[in-house]
């Protein structure tokens, strides 16, 4: 009997200590220090990302009152139309081009604004900026929406989308407290914008100009080289395998398929991938959607870049840098844009500058004076070999290059451009010259 004690004592203490052992294996928690994976690569931000209003915005507004013509490039008056236009429920959109009859009468009609934009976006992206009553639109582009002011019902506004490469026009409706206040708030005040008058190159196409002298600024900047690292982690699959080699007038960085060259001498950077499977068809809102989505994945947004052209046939976006006051910006070696390339499903060519406008020398802004409208068509029409029928476009912009006493410095130096035959052409006051860089 004693035995049989002794041994269910040993079997109690061994069953205890049993339990113990498990709760201490179930509740334990071991203090380690969090372990970092070495490889994976941080997210790459060279600046802030941006929405889609901010690439896709209009650079023009023409006011068609009383037979007589108005307009601005102004950000800050080009930013509050938008702002309005973005609080406005946008109802029964659809084709209207079978009753339009001539498409530029119809446009640039009296008792009309027209908000022009540089490049034609599609409708499907745009619905991120613009409120739409229906769930589902017709698929469309336009570069110029087309508020009917003085012709609309009592009960609605119209508001039409106009595409002028396509001749097409998409109408829909607003309420009529909406027209009034669009009304109220900007067209009724627009005498006081500067004057245009209309020349037209052909009977399909015009072009509004503005008939005074343009008071504009030049700047300089002192310009912040960009990180080639950065672009490095953001451009290849894996950092850790590319090999960096040091040229004579810049950097190459290469791996099995892929290479970036940076160029010191035009602060250029170059980004090509030929193993991409090219000319992968891909419509309109894919291709400018994911051409924003990808400069936004690095924050390639390091100057107030917009939308400004897209060839479908090429599967290519080009994005160009605007001043401070609204005007696009032109270099004859492509440092004012940002160009991609798209093949399927990646990107197959990748260009852009390796620069920063980060600091304006403010001291050494000042005034220019440049000529008007008219003066700009006299030059253009007097030069040899001049055919209208490919002129498209002419507006004020600034031509940007190295200054010729400061190679450090930037300057941005206004001028007159023109797109001829989808390049774009500096007017050269006093001679015949100018540079020419585009969407070819």
């Amino acid at each position: 009997m004693r035995y049989e004690n002794i041994k269910s004592a040993i079997l109690t203490i061994l069953v205890l200590v049993s339990i113990v052992l498990t709760w201490n294996l179930w509740s334990y928690q071991p203090n380690y220090e969090t372990m970092k994976n070495q490889n994976t690569v941080a997210e790459v931000t060279l600046s802030e990302k941006q929405e889609a209003q901010k690439i896709l915005k209009p650079d023009q507004i023409i006011y068609h009152i009383n037979g007589h013509h108005y307009g601005t490039s102004n950000t800050d008056e080009l930013e509050s139309i938008m702002k309005k236009l973005g609080q406005w429920t946008f109802l029964d959109v659809e084709n209207y081009t079978t009753k339009v009859g001539n498409f530029n009468n119809f446009v640039h009609e009296n008792g009309k604004a027209e908000i022009i934009f540089p490049g034609e976006i599609p409708i499907s992206l745009y619905r991120s900026v613009l409120n739409f009553e229906e769930r589902k639109i017709a698929s469309f582009n336009f570069d110029r929406i087309i508020i009917n002011v003085e012709n609309s019902s009592k009960d609605f506004g119209t508001v039409y989308f106009a595409s002028s490469e396509h001749q097409q026009v998409f109408i829909s409706h607003i309420s009529s407290g909406l027209l009034k206040g669009f009304q109220k708030d900007f067209y009724k005040k627009a005498v006081n914008l500067p004057s245009y008058f209309a020349y037209k190159p052909t009977n399909k196409r015009t072009i509004f100009l503005p008939e005074s002298e343009t008071e504009m600024m030049e700047y300089r900047y002192l310009p912040r080289t960009l990180n080639s690292n950065e672009f490095k982690k953001a451009l290849f699959d894996d950092p850790s395998f590319v090999q960096k080699s040091i040229l004579p007038h810049g950097e190459e960085y290469t791996n099995d398929s892929s290479k970036l060259n940076v160029y010191y001498d035009s602060n250029m950077l170059v980004y090509v991938n030929p193993t991409v499977e090219n000319m992968y068809p891909s419509n309109s809102y894919d291709l400018v959607k994911k051409s924003i989505d990808f400069v936004n994945e690095h924050g390639g947004w390091t100057d107030p870049y917009r939308y400004v052209a897209k060839d479908e046939s090429n599967q290519t976006v080009i994005f160009r840098l605007y001043s401070m006051d609204g005007y696009p910006v032109y270099n004859d070696q492509g440092a004012s844009e940002i160009k991609e390339v798209w093949g399927k499903n990646a990107i197959m060519k990748y260009v852009r500058p390796n620069i920063s406008l980060d600091l304006p020398l403010r001291s050494e802004t000042k005034k220019m004076i440049l000529p008007s409208g008219r003066e700009a068509i006299k030059v253009l029409e007097s030069q040899k070999n001049y055919h209208p029928e490919l002129l498209k476009k002419i507006m004020l912009g600034y031509r940007m290059e190295r200054d010729s006493q400061e190679n450090k410095i930037i300057l941005l130096e206004p001028a007159w451009f023109y797109q001829y035959d989808d390049t774009w052409v500096q007017i050269t006051m006093g001679n015949q010259g100018g540079f020419k860089h585009g969407l070819e």
